[in-house]
C-alpha cells in the first residue's frame, strides 16, 4: 500500500536485445506497458535512423486504411468492434498486409471511378429526358391558336410588315435553380431583349456525381434569331455552367429520342445497382477486420519507432536500449523479455542490467479505472517530483466533498448519482461502443468522480435541507406559532397572522421554539425574509472551517516529503513557519467560530459580535471599535501576539531560508564541490546489487562515440493495462511522466 500514496520507485536499466529478437521483445514490453525508452540517438536525424523505411511503410499502410475507413463511413456501414487486442504481426507479415491493402485500395478506387462515370452518364441522360419532356410541352403550348396569333402579330410588328415571318432557332439545357434569376437578367442585357426564354423546374432533385449532393435544377429553352445571338446565348450558358443538350425540332424525332433515352436509363440504372452492391460487399467485408488492421499497423509503427531510439553495436547483431521502469515490475519485465525471445525463435536470451545514475527518474503513479480520473485532476495542476507523496488518493474524498459543500442539493445530487451509476453499471458495453462524441467521452471517463460528487451532494443537501431549491418538512419544524388561547407567551391570534405579511419569531420565548431540528436546517427558514442572511453566514463559517482543515492537511503532507528526502532545512524553515502562520491567523479564526457557537444561546445571540469585523480589526491592530465588543477577556493581547508571530514567519520563509541556502552554496564552492543540492535520495539501487552498472560513465559516449545529452527528452512505450488496453499506438508518451 505504500506505493499507493507515493510515486513508484524507478530504476534505469540497460537492455541488450538480439537483432532477430528485438522486434518481439519490444512488442512484449509494449503490451506490458511498464517501461519508458530513452532516446540514445538524439543527434541522429529521424530520416537517417535504421528503421525509418519500416516506419514509412507502416505510415503508407495506415494511409490506405484511413482511405478505406473513410469510404466505409461514407457508406454508413458500422465497423465491427469485438474488443479484442490482436497480437503484433511478425515483420515478415508486413508484405502480405501491404499486398492486401494495396489490392483493396485499388479495387475501391476503380469502383469509385467507374461509379462516378456511370453516375455522370446517368445524370446526363436524366437531364436529357427532362429536356425532351419539357420542350415537347413548350411546343404543344405554342400550338395554341391564341398564342400563334399573338406570336404572328409580334413578328409582323418587329419586321414592320415586310415579308414572311422568320424562322427561329433554339437551344435547350439544364441549369441550377438558384442561378435562374441572374441567368435571365444576363440574357436580357446581352441580347437586348431579342431572345425568348421558357423555363420549368424539375421536381425531383438530381444527384451530383462528384460530391453526391442533391441539386435542384430547372429546364430552359431559349429562342433566338441569327447566328450572332446563338453564339452569345451559348457563351452565357457556358458562363453559368448550364448543360446544353441537342433537341430535335420535329415532335416525332423528339418522341423517338425520348424512348431511346428511357431505355438507356433503365439499363444504366441496372448497372449502377450492381456496381453499388459490389461496392457494399467489398466495404462490409473490410469493415469486419478494419479495427484489427488498424491495431496491427499502428503497433508495428510504434515498435519500429521505439527501435529507432536504440543503439546498434558495431557487429550489427545487438540493439542496446535504456529504459526507466518501476523496481516492483522488474520480474514482469524480465518475463516479458523471455516471452519475446521465445516468440522470435532466438536462442540468445535478452539481458537486462540495472544501472546506477544520479539523474532524476520520471514520476510514475499506478492507476486503475477508478483512480485514473482523480490522478488526471491532480496532474492537471502539476506533476509531483520523483517519490513525492501522491495527493490523488486523498483527492478521492476531498474533491467530491468540497464540490458537494458548494452544490448541496439532494434532488440534483440524486439525479447526478443515478446518471453516474448508469455509466458505471454499463461501462463494459459503453466502452465497446467506442463513441466519437468528445463530450460524452469526457463525462464517461469521470463517471466515478461524478458518482461520488452526487453521493456527497445528497448528504450536504440533507444538511442544507435543500431539494431542488426547496426545503422538506420531514420531522416537523422546531418553531411553532399558537393563538391567544395557547401556551403562555404565545400572544398571536389568527387575525395577527392574516393581517401581517412579515412577523418576527423570538427563539427565546417558550412554546414558540420547540427545540432544534433533528437533522439539517429547519424548513421554516424557507419562508423567512432573512433566509439568505442566515444560510450565507452558516455556509461561510462551514466553508472557512473545512477550507482551513483542508489547507492544514495539505501542508502536513509536505512534512512526510521532507522527512523522506531528509531535508531538515525545509522542515524548520518551511513547514513549521507555514503551520504556525496558518494556525496563528486562520486556525485562530476557526477557534473563534466554535467559541461563538458555544458561548451564545438564544437569549444572548442578539449581543454576539461579528467575527468578520473582529478578524479584520485583528489584522489591522484596530481595537478602538466600541460597537464590536470583545468575545473574551485578554482578547487584544492574544490577537496582537498571534499577528506578530504570523508576521515573523514570513521573513523566516522568504529570507532566512534563502540566506541559509546561499551560505551552503558558498561553503560547497569553497571546498571545490561543483555539485550541490543534487544528490539523489530514495530507495534506488546501490553499488552492491548484482548487475548494476554506473550509467553516468557509460552515457558520456555511445557505441558510435556520439555524446548523449542527459537532459534529452525521453519517449515512452506503454500499450496495455486497464487504461490503455485499446490504444493501438502503443501509448507513446503517456502513463510515465518525465
Amino acid at each position: 500500500m505504500g506505493e499507493l500514496f507515493r510515486s513508484e520507485e524507478m530504476t534505469l536499466a540497460q537492455l541488450f536485445l538480439q537483432s532477430e529478437a528485438a522486434y518481439c521483445c519490444v512488442s512484449e514490453l509494449g503490451e506490458l506497458g511498464m517501461v519508458q525508452f530513452r532516446d540514445l540517438n538524439p543527434d541522429v536525424n529521424v530520416f537517417q535512423r535504421k528503421f525509418v523505411n519500416e516506419v514509412r511503410r507502416c505510415e503508407e499502410m495506415d494511409r490506405k486504411l484511413r482511405f478505406v475507413e473513410k469510404e466505409i463511413k461514407k457508406a454508413n456501414i458500422p465497423t465491427v468492434d469485438t474488443g479484442e487486442n490482436p497480437e503484433v504481426p511478425f515483420p515478415r507479415d508486413m508484405i502480405d498486409l501491404e499486398a492486401t491493402f494495396e489490392k483493396l485500395e485499388n479495387e475501391l478506387k476503380e469502383i469509385n471511378t467507374n461509379q462516378e462515370a456511370l453516375k455522370k452518364n446517368f445524370l446526363e441522360l436524366t437531364e436529357l429526358k427532362h429536356i425532351l419532356h419539357r420542350t415537347q410541352q413548350f411546343f404543344d403550348e405554342m400550338e395554341d391558336p391564341n398564342l400563334l396569333e399573338e406570336s404572328s402579330a409580334l413578328m409582323e410588328g418587329n419586321e414592320g410588315g415586310r415579308g414572311a415571318p422568320l424562322r427561329l432557332g433554339f437551344v435547350a439545357g439544364v441549369i441550377s435553380r438558384e442561378r435562374i434569376p441572374t441567368f435571365e437578367r444576363m440574357l436580357w442585357r446581352v441580347c437586348r431583349g431579342n431572345v425568348f426564354l421558357r423555363k420549368a423546374e424539375i421536381e425531383d432533385p438530381l444527384e451530383d456525381p462528384t460530391t453526391g449532393d442533391q441539386v435542384h435544377k430547372s429546364v430552359f429553352i431559349i429562342f433566338f434569331q441569327g447566328d450572332q445571338l446563338k453564339n452569345r446565348v451559348k457563351k452565357i450558358c457556358e458562363g453559368f455552367r448550364a448543360s446544353l443538350y441537342p433537341c430535335p425540332e420535329t415532335p416525332q424525332e423528339r418522341k423517338e429520342m425520348l424512348a431511346g433515352v428511357n431505355s438507356r436509363i433503365e439499363d444504366l440504372q441496372m448497372v449502377l445497382n450492381q456496381t453499388e452492391d459490389h461496392r457494399q460487399r467489398v466495404l462490409q467485408a473490410a469493415s469486419k477486420t478494419m479495427r484489427v488492421w488498424f491495431i496491427k499497423v499502428r503497433k508495428m509503427k510504434a515498435i519500429y519507432h521505439t527501435l529507432n531510439l536504440c543503439n546498434i553495436d558495431v557487429t550489427q547483431k545487438c540493439l542496446i536500449a535504456e529504459v526507466w521502469c518501476p523496481v516492483s515490475d522488474l520480474d514482469s519485465i524480465q518475463f516479458a523479455l523471455r516471452r519475446g525471445t521465445e516468440r522470435s525463435g532466438s536462442t540468445v536470451p535478452s539481458i537486462l542490467n540495472r544501472m546506477q545514475t544520479k539523474q532524476t527518474p520520471p514520476t510514475f503513479n499506478k492507476t486503475n479505472k477508478f483512480t485514473s480520473g482523480f490522478q488526471n485532476i491532480v496532474d492537471a495542476y502539476g506533476i509531483g517530483n520523483y517519490r513525492e507523496i501522491n495527493p490523488a488518493p486523498y483527492t478521492i474524498i476531498t474533491f467530491p466533498f468540497l464540490f458537494a459543500v458548494m452544490f448541496g442539493d439532494m434532488g440534483h445530487g440524486l439525479l447526478m448519482t443515478c446518471a453516474a451509476l448508469y455509466l458505471v453499471i454499463r461501462e463494459s458495453r459503453l466502452v465497446a461502443q467506442k463513441s466519437d462524441n468528445e463530450m460524452f467521452n469526457m463525462v464517461f471517463s469521470g463517471r466515478y468522480i461524478i458518482l461520488l460528487m452526487g453521493v456527497f451532494s445528497i448528504y450536504t443537501g440533507v444538511i442544507y435541507n435543500d431539494c431542488f431549491s426547496k426545503s422538506l418538512n420531514m420531522f416537523g419544524s422546531g418553531w411553532s406559532v399558537r393563538p391567544m388561547f395557547g401556551p403562555k407567551g404565545a400572544n398571536w391570534s389568527f387575525d395577527t397572522l392574516d393581517t401581517n405579511a412579515v412577523l418576527q419569531l423570538d427563539p427565546a420565548v417558550p412554546g414558540v421554539f420547540n427545540g432544534p431540528y433533528p437533522l439539517g436546517i429547519d424548513p421554516i427558514w424557507n419562508v423567512a425574509t432573512n433566509k439568505l442572511t442566515f444560510l450565507n453566514s452558516f455556509k461561510m463559517k462551514m466553508s472557512v472551517i473545512l477550507g482551513v482543515f483542508h489547507m492544514l492537511f495539505g501542508v502536513s503532507l509536505s512534512l512526510f516529503n521532507h522527512l523522506y528526502f531528509k531535508k531538515p532545512l525545509n522542515i524548520f524553515l518551511g513547514f513549521i513557519p507555514e503551520i504556525v502562520f496558518m494556525f496563528s491567523l486562520f486556525g485562530y479564526l476557526v477557534l473563534l467560530v466554535f467559541y461563538k457557537w458555544t458561548a451564545y444561546d438564544a437569549f444572548t445571540s442578539k449581543d454576539a459580535p461579528s467575527l468578520l469585523i473582529h478578524f479584520i480589526n485583528m489584522c489591522l491592530f484596530n481595537y478602538s471599535d466600541s460597537t464590536n465588543k470583545f468575545l473574551y477577556s485578554g482578547q487584544m493581547g492574544i490577537q496582537v501576539l498571534l499577528v506578530l508571530i504570523a508576521l515573523a514567519c514570513v521573513p523566516c520563509m522568504l529570507i532566512v531560508k534563502t540566506l541559509v541556502l546561499r551560505r551552503q552554496h558558498l561553503w560547497k564552492t569553497h571546498l571545490g564541490t561543483q555539485k550541490f543540492g543534487g544528490v539523489r535520495v530514495g530507495n534506488g539501487p546501490t553499488e552492491d546489487e548484482a548487475g548494476i552498472m554506473d550509467h553516468d560513465h557509460l552515457s558520456h559516449h555511445s557505441e558510435e562515440g556520439d555524446e548523449v545529452s542527459p537532459e534529452k527528452k525521453t519517449s515512452e512505450l506503454c500499450v496495455s493495462g486497464d487504461k490503455c488496453k485499446y490504444d493501438i499506438t502503443l501509448k507513446l508518451q503517456c502513463g510515465l511522466v518525465a
